[in-house]
């Protein structure tokens, strides 16, 4: 019996994206992400009801702003005090954790997904996941992109518009694209 496409997503290994179980999971992030980005800000609160319920977790005082766009959600983890700007797309084909008072700007954007680098493989669907981490009170610039497999350190700054390609250590400035370490002024 082979495994299933969300068992292989999960442990790391080429998934198809394409198929009704995979799907069905989206559709439920689809509908959660919809209340929370049609509900009146007041009515929200931090976040929607169903997508606080679709996400791996939460801590208090996590915020999310409308509108906001996850593939999955439960493969999302806000510490406590996380803020998340309008217009951020998380694509959590594998785990995403945001530290606790970690601050993303508007539109930024994390990918955990890898294509397959074959023309015949990105037909097929062929996908392979890797886990996006940014430690406690970092802060990402708006309109910065984020890659599979990423870890960003307690502390470290991405600048706006930067396109992360390689680790960020802790307390360190990134900018640009590539992102580049620079000295803090």
């Amino acid at each position: 019996m082979t495994n299933s496409e969300r068992i292989k997503m999960a442990a790391g290994e080429w998934y198809t994206c394409i198929g009704d179980e995979l799907e069905d999971l989206r559709v439920r992030a689809r509908d959660a992400v919809f209340e929370h980005n049609s509900l009146p800000p007041g009515q929200r609160g931090n976040m929607g009801p169903a997508l606080r319920a679709l996400l791996g977790g939460a801590g208090e005082k996590a915020r999310i702003e409308a509108p906001f766009h996850c593939a999955y959600g439960f493969n999302l983890f806000l510490g406590d005090g996380a803020f998340l700007n309008a217009g951020c797309t998380i694509l959590d084909a594998a785990p995403v954790r945001i530290g606790k008072g970690t601050l993303l700007g508007p539109n930024v954007q994390i990918y955990c997904a890898e294509h397959h680098r074959e023309a015949s493989g990105r037909l097929a669907g062929l996908e392979i996941a890797k886990p996006v981490t940014i430690g406690d009170n970092a802060w990402i610039g708006g309109s910065a992109v984020i890659l599979a497999g990423i870890s960003i350190g307690e502390g470290a700054i991405v600048g706006a518009g930067a396109v992360v390609t390689r680790d960020v250590p802790a307390n360190v400035t990134v900018v640009g694209n590539p992102a580049r370490a620079v000295t803090r002024g």
